[in-house]
């Protein structure tokens, strides 16, 4: 890893970046979205929307980029080092072997010395060691556009030489805020839930036994901000996984279980949801908030406006699937998932946004491990 010198505090222009990158032929740009690096795919949807192709999960976005890089293209994957675990496989066994050679723009959430979440501790230490040991080479973003466009040039002539990825490691500030485009009225329609109003509705219409698992991001926070109970799971970290768990613990207990999913969530382990199907004999009752959104990390867009997960979930085996955007109707939904038991899907259509003042979890993760592993033996 290279000891490039500390990022200046207002940080590289986005715009500046992406131009540094398309003027060395880099593109298009594929990958998962994190908050440092939210202003340069602010960027890219703004200015280069041709460019910028949504992907699910991180190893996805790799896949696509080796693609891109066979048809002569020189492709960009933008992730946060939490989803480095995603990439392995594609790294590894693709790119590697293959030879298709892509450049990375990791975050460095956790990183040694500056405070994070407690999911990016173990990924923030071993960030550059896990990057080396897949033989990618690796440095600090610099923060000097100059130096930024010398190192660019590098990187391009080692993946010509070696057929291997180049990766720099992008901290937190290295890229500047994009300014706001003004976003034009929507049309008038019918005014969706909030997810923190969506989840009241839930918690008030289930079963008062229901073991409830939440997924990572403002969903878990706003459960626990609002709803602490020794039954609820707040997962932290391993986006997509909260649905598998929530099976998991269907398969084990005859206590209903309920698992609070997101959009992106669910779109990055798509495949939960065919063995949440293939269990008939649990009673998962597997709800989606879907606010069209990556809104922890800046609101960027998923790629759920054109999914039918109603239709996915039939074909998955999910005995019944509701499409909901009101607070009677997802109540209703809730009460019938619960008494006519097998898997049921409830997609609820939510308005993005939450409360500014919206803390980090009070409980440890540990802690909500283990207080909700013994709520399931009462």
């Amino acid at each position: 890893m290279s000891t490039a010198t500390a990022t200046k505090t207002a940080g590289l222009a986005a715009r500046e970046v992406v131009g540094l990158l398309r003027e060395r032929g880099f593109g298009p740009f594929t990958g998962v979205p994190c908050s440092f690096l939210g202003p340069v795919i602010s960027c890219l949807e703004a200015e280069h929307p041709q460019d910028y192709v949504i992907a699910a999960n991180e190893g996805e976005a790799v896949a696509i980029a080796a693609g891109a890089r066979l048809a002569g293209r020189r492709p960009v994957v933008i992730l946060q080092n939490s989803g480095l675990g995603n990439t392995v496989n594609p790294l590894t066994s693709l790119c590697h072997t293959l030879r298709v050679p892509v450049l990375l723009l990791v975050t460095w959430r956790g990183r040694p010395g500056n405070p994070d979440e407690p999911q990016h501790e173990l990924m923030g230490e071993i960030t550059p060691e896990m990057l080396t040991a897949m033989r990618i080479r690796n440095e600090l973003l610099p923060d000097d556009p100059a130096v930024l466009a010398e190192r660019l040039d590098e990187a391009a002539a080692h993946m010509d030489a070696t057929g291997l990825p180049f990766a720099f490691v992008v901290p937190k500030g290295a890229i500047a805020p994009y300014p706001k485009a003004e976003q034009t009225p929507a049309a008038a329609g019918p005014e969706l839930m909030k997810r923190a109003e969506a989840i009241g509705q839930i918690v008030a219409a289930m079963d008062p036994r229901t073991l409830l698992v939440a997924t990572t991001g403002k969903t878990a926070r706003e459960l626990e901000r609002d709803h602490d109970r020794p039954e609820n799971l707040y997962i932290v970290g391993s986006m997509g996984c909260a649905s598998s768990v929530a099976l998991g613990v269907a398969l084990h207990t005859d206590r209903p279980v309920a698992v609070l999913d997101g959009d992106g969530a669910a779109l990055m382990r798509l495949e939960a949801m065919a063995a949440i199907g293939r269990e008939t004999r649990t009673g998962l009752c597997h709800l989606l908030l879907d606010n069209q959104a990556y809104e922890s990390t800046g609101g960027q867009p998923t790629a759920s406006a054109g999914v039918d997960f109603g239709a996915i979930a039939a074909a998955c085996g999910y005995r019944a699937s509701h499409d909901v955007s009101d607070g009677p109707a997802l109540r209703a939904a809730v009460v019938r998932a619960q008494a006519e038991g097998g898997a049921h899907l409830i997609r609820v259509r939510i308005a993005p946004g939450s409360d500014p003042g919206l803390g980090r979890p009070a409980l440890a993760p540990p802690q909500s491990a283990a207080r909700f592993a013994e709520a399931i033996t009462r």
